[in-house]
């Protein structure tokens, strides 16, 4: 296996970004957009993520600004106001900050993905749309894998077709375990699996991971999560689902206690109908180059912040830092 200097390291995640993003939109029927770092707090366009996470904000000319999180609600209003139709959609570079993200091989403050958001029909709003969707991206998934190889040799041992489990159909298998080991020994088993309807509680009474209440429809969501075999990790690429209607936005809301939030434009848009029905996500840019080039830490592929006594042990490893 070759082993990359930092020059051609760079080299190769231009390579590994422009070929994914050129196929993932033909695949898809998206066109590139150009989206926002930032957006107001009362516009209600910021995701949330797990809901506990603080935003970076600043003013302008008294203006209250957020740095985003990512464009998971601005997605869905931007394909109202540029009159998409459906069955067609936007992508997007989104670079975001996290600033309570725990540091690790894994994750970094620094957020960089193609944001995605597809119009969909009212009768697109199952599972079954949703697996089609989820088979499109991993198709793109494996075909990149297969230049790699024939680039360098590497190996990802990638199925074919990815593997489907709901969140209770994991619990039931793994009943003893937490979620992160379940989502370790299903992904080391079948190197490439969706595990969907993540935001409810389980039998455990908790749920499998935390999800926003007001974007995904926690029946109609889920996660793509590879194995991959130079960390020994799963490595969870793309967060994705078919978004909130009236009735799903309520009852998630109410659950999490947050029914106020139905006052802000973004959640009175869909209440009101003035939104479409979308299906969309994000997909980690560098968690994809990290992977493909069998690097063991995100620092490897993104220049972010990190602290001195990560930096140390970084180098003690001989980890090569951007």
């Amino acid at each position: 296996m070759k082993e990359l200097n930092l020059i051609e390291t760079e080299i190769e995640i231009k390579y590994i970004k422009d070929t994914f993003e050129k196929m993932l939109a033909k695949k898809l029927n998206l066109v590139r957009v150009s989206a926002p770092l930032f957006v107001t707090h009362e516009s209600g366009l910021n995701d949330n993520l797990n809901g506990v996470e603080r935003t970076i904000d600043f003013d302008v000319n008294g203006v209250t600004l957020e740095i985003v999180q990512s464009l998971a609600k601005w997605k869905r209003d931007a394909l109202k106001r540029y009159n998409f139709e459906v069955g067609s959609g936007l992508y997007t570079d989104m670079n975001a900050i996290r600033r309570d993200e725990t540091l690790d091989n894994l994750h970094s403050i620094y957020v960089d993905q193609w944001d995605w958001e597809k119009i969909i029909s009212e009768n697109d709003r199952n599972k079954k749309y949703l697996f089609k969707t989820v088979r499109d991206i991993y198709s793109v998934i494996y075909k990149v894998s297969l230049l790699m190889n024939k680039k360098y040799g590497y190996e990802y041992n990638l199925p074919k077709q990815i593997k489907f489990i709901s969140t209770k159909e994991l619990e039931k298998m793994y009943p003893e375990e937490t979620s992160k080991m379940r989502e370790y020994l299903i992904t080391k088993e079948y190197r490439s699996v969706f595990i969907y309807s993540i935001g409810w509680p389980l039998k455990n009474k908790m749920p499998h991971d935390g999800r926003a209440a007001d974007y995904d429809d926690w029946k109609l969501n889920g996660d793509i999560i590879l194995f991959d075999d130079a960390i020994d990790s799963p490595i969870e690429l793309s967060s994705m689902g078919i978004r909130v209607n009236k009735d799903s936005l309520v009852k998630q809301l109410k659950y999490k206690n947050e029914l106020d939030k139905l006052s802000n434009p973004y959640c009175t848009n869909i209440m009101n109908d003035n939104l479409p029905q979308t299906i969309g996500g994000g997909i980690g840019q560098s968690r994809l180059c990290m992977y493909y080039l069998k690097k063991k830490h995100i620092s490897e592929v993104q220049s972010s912040y990190w602290t001195d006594e990560i930096k140390e042990e970084l180098k003690s490893k001989n980890i090569n830092v951007l």
